[in-house]
């Protein structure tokens, strides 16, 4: 502010001088004057000399004055002092920034200059005759131009700022180019001329003077150690001099990693453990080389370089690469190798040769794994076994015997079972302590070709000794029956610590289902048919499989050997022909033949059989067609199966219950509920079906002859009980006098309610139930008259109330109300 004020008084002194300066009238730019009485409309356009005062002018800025600053004058030769002549300002900031004395052709500034907001202004003048308001001069055009002082400091348009440089940098390396701008004119003076200086930040960076280069200024800067730096830096103008003003920012500087420490492990042996039943690929234990360096100068690279280890354990680097994730290569075994050393090498990926003197970037420690031993199961001297059994293997035929060892060092016994659900026809068993499988029942290769089954053995407990009650064995719940009288059930508590391994059975085939024909046949023949000719060839087949293929062999069974009818031809196994006898060329009296065919088959030991064929004699026509047969061609068998007997016994069984089922029903039907209509108890059934209609909604009973005791006993005209009846006061059809006693069929209904209301009122002892008592004596005509208040003419205190006391104890706390209670009078009623 001291400096601002300073310039403003050089200023001050300088203005006087400016305007002397401004108000010299070059002469020689003045111009003739017109002569008098020459027509400016008729006379020819002549270049006429310009006679006024005419140049530049120049105006310091930023005037504080309390006076308008006074910038020039205008005069024009023409100008006699009489005041004739009217200057005239036109142009930018005429009239607004810049004012003339239209009499003397003074210029003023009214208003307060900025050179950094306009540097000069462009304004024209003329000189007219104030009578005619005639030009006396063509229009002109000057210049009034702003000059500058120093009233703006350097600013740093960009600060604060953000730099980096990498540490251990050398000194005089760049580090971020500034650049502070001044708004005053830099073509006048020293008010735009800037020197950088570093106010903070010293010694570790320096700025140039002249261009506000920032650059480092000491050496081996470690990021290590201080990562941060703030350096403000100056911008003074007037060339640094005394009264310049100044301006500051603000410089982050951060030093950038570079890879100048090698990596160290934490730790000069680590000690890690695993049992010895995890997987391959199990992560056994980390190790960490640290590094100072920060991002990629601190990613690591691990490998095993020695160790008795290295082909059991593998190490690679986690996603961080940073850390060394130690795995299992191989599986582990506690009883071959408890314990295994490692030599591992931890070294940075990204080198910088520069920095290569500052020794080896890697770092070396050593692992030491001990594997723990846990109970593993008993193992299998094979992975599988397969066996080959002929089907005729007698039962108790030891199969195979499986062996299991513990691989412990403990060296449990084992025991063995079968599992359940691979045998489920039970036709093996294992003994439980030499794994002897054995058979314990019949096979058969036709039923079942394959046994798969599942052998397991368990570790027996060390807690069982010789004189334990019960076994406990490794395994789930297992019983395992020998001798089909005792049964001995293996129990564990740990199922996992149990081996499998499975046992293929192969049943080999054995000649033991003789051969049989394919289906049964039936054969028809002429009665005229000649001997020799073909009748049916059948077919054989036989469950078994021989290795050389099926081989059948066909004759007539020895019974039927002297058949004189029909014999019977071997195809080579093909199948037989039968062929009729030659001497019966006319229909025979019998007309069905069972011819008995012998079948064997030609394996060891031989399997025969016996089938029927079945030959019905027909006629036919010449052709040879067959056109009908003898009923008894066709029979059943002589008997029946015991299947098909039962079967047909259950059918007649299941159609006698279901026609004792239909008789039942159709000489017990149902009662109707109600038999009789007297019978009907006259139950209050409420309807909900419609709204209203009060005591309607009951069909119970008919109320309507209640209220109108007139159609009583009109019963051929009698009205639906869902229709709503005309319901009158009792009043207006039952006189007065019948009230008190008198006769007549509709006075019976009136003396019947009377009695029923009074006792009623008397009956101390009935219950306030919820029910509508009708009286229909309320209004014209009643004795009660209306208890209604509407269209009464009085007001309550004109009204007597002493007739309440003749309605009876049921308006006894009606009459205490309105105090007409005459406790000695008896009630009416």
């Amino acid at each position: 502010m001291g400096d601002r004020l300073h310039v403003r008084r050089v200023a001050r002194m300088l203005l006087p001088v400016a305007v002397g300066v401004l108000t010299l009238l070059p002469h020689g730019l003045l111009g003739e004057p017109a002569e008098n009485g020459r027509a400016s409309g008729s006379a020819p356009l002549q270049r006429v000399k310009r006679g006024w005062v005419w140049n530049q002018f120049f105006v310091l800025e930023e005037y504080t004055g309390l006076e308008p600053l006074y910038i020039g004058k205008l005069h024009s030769d023409m100008d006699e002092g009489d005041g004739s002549i009217k200057y005239i300002l036109t142009g930018e900031g005429a009239g607004t920034t810049f004012t003339i004395d239209d009499s003397t052709g003074d210029i003023h500034a009214i208003q307060r200059l900025d050179r950094e907001v306009k540097a000069q202004y462009v304004l024209r003048a003329q000189a007219r005759n104030r009578l005619t308001d005639r030009p006396l001069e063509p229009e002109s055009e000057f210049i009034v131009k702003i000059q500058d002082i120093n009233d703006n400091e350097p600013k740093f348009l960009d600060g604060p700022y953000q730099a980096t440089v990498p540490e251990m940098s050398k000194i005089g390396t760049s580090v971020i180019q500034l650049t502070a701008t001044d708004a005053d004119d830099p073509t006048y003076g020293n008010s735009a001329r800037v020197v950088y200086s570093i106010l903070e930040g010293q010694p570790y960076f320096s700025v140039d003077a002249k261009t506000g280069l920032v650059r480092v200024s000491l050496a081996d800067m470690d990021r290590e150690t201080k990562e941060n730096y703030t350096v403000v830096i100056q911008a003074k103008d007037m060339g640094g001099q005394l009264g310049g003003l100044a301006g500051t920012t603000t410089i982050n500087i951060t030093l950038t990693d570079i890879n100048d420490n090698p990596p160290m492990f934490d730790q000069r042996l680590y000690q890690m453990s695993v049992p010895e039943s995890a997987p391959v690929g199990s992560v056994v234990g980390r190790i960490w080389a640290k590094d100072r360096d920060t991002g990629p100068n601190a990613e690591m690279k691990y490998s095993i370089i020695d160790g008795d280890g290295r082909d059991t354990f593998d190490i690679s680097t986690d996603p961080t690469n940073l850390f060394g994730i130690i795995t299992i290569k191989k599986p582990l075994n506690f009883e071959n190798k408890p314990s295994y050393t490692l030599k591992v090498e931890g070294a940075n990926i990204h080198l910088d040769p520069a920095l290569r003197h500052r020794g080896p970037f890697k770092d070396v420690t050593i692992v030491h794994v001990s594997v723990e031993d846990v109970d593993e199961p008993p193992v299998f001297d094979s992975p599988a076994y397969y066996i080959e059994l002929p089907e005729d293997a007698e039962i108790g035929t030891v199969v195979k015997t499986v062996s299991a060892r513990d691989p412990d060092a403990a060296n449990n016994t084992v025991r063995y079972s079968i599992e359940r659900s691979s045998d489920p026809g039970k036709y093996f068993y294992i003994e439980i302590t030499s794994g002897s499988l054995m058979t314990v029942r019949s096979l058969d290769r036709e039923e079942v070709a394959w046994h798969n089954i599942t052998v397991l053995a368990m570790e027996m407990s060390s807690s069982a000794g010789p004189g334990s009650p019960y076994l406990s064995l490794k395994t789930s719940d297992q019983c395992v029956c020998v001798c089909v009288c005792v049964c001995v059930c293996f129990l564990t508590d740990n199922p996992t610590q149990i081996a499998s391994v499975s046992v293929a059975v192969k049943v080999m085939d054995v000649n033991d289902n003789p051969p049989s024909l394919t289906q049964y046949f039936e054969a028809y023949v002429c009665e005229n048919a000649k001997a020799g000719q073909l009748i049916q060839t059948v077919t054989a087949v036989d469950p078994d499989e021989p290795l050389g293929g099926q081989h059948f062999y066909y004759s007539l069974a020895p019974e039927a050997a002297n058949n004189p009818n029909f014999t019977l031809r071997d195809n080579q196994g093909s199948g037989p022909d039968g062929f009729p006898w030659q001497q019966s060329p006319r229909r025979p009296d019998q007309t069905v033949f069972y011819l008995p065919i012998f079948i064997s088959d030609g394996e060891q030991p031989v399997q025969s059989s016996t089938s029927t064929l079945t030959i019905r004699v027909c006629s036919c026509d010449q052709e040879g067609n067959v056109m009908s047969c003898n009923a008894e061609a066709y029979s059943l068998p002589a008997s029946l199966s015991r299947g098909a007997l039962i079967a047909i016994l259950a059918c007649i069984f299941v159609l006698l219950v279901m026609i004792l089922l239909m008789l039942s029903l159709r000489t017990h039907r149902k009662k109707p509920y109600l038999c009789d209509e007297e019978e009907n108890v006259h139950e209050n059934i409420v309807r909900y079906d419609d709204e209203g209609g009060g005591e309607e909604d009951t069909e119970a009973f008919d109320i309507a002859a209640m209220w109108n005791p007139r159609e009583a006993h009109h019963h051929l005209g009698k009205m639906r009980q869902d229709m709503l009846p005309e319901i009158e006061s009792l009043s207006r059809y039952v006189p007065q006098a019948c009230v008190m006693g008198g006769g007549g069929g509709d006075s019976n209904v009136h003396g019947y309610v009377l009695a029923k209301l009074l006792e009623a009122d008397m009956d101390p002892c009935a219950p306030p139930y919820d029910s509508l008592q009708t009286y229909a004596y309320e209004g014209e005509g009643s004795v009660a008259e209306s208890l209604s208040s509407l269209q009464s003419g009085t007001s309550n205190t004109d009204h007597e109330y002493d007739y309440l006391n003749d309605w009876g104890p049921r308006f006894k706390k009606l009459a205490e109300m309105y105090g007409v209670l005459d406790t000695n009078n008896p009630p009416l009623w």
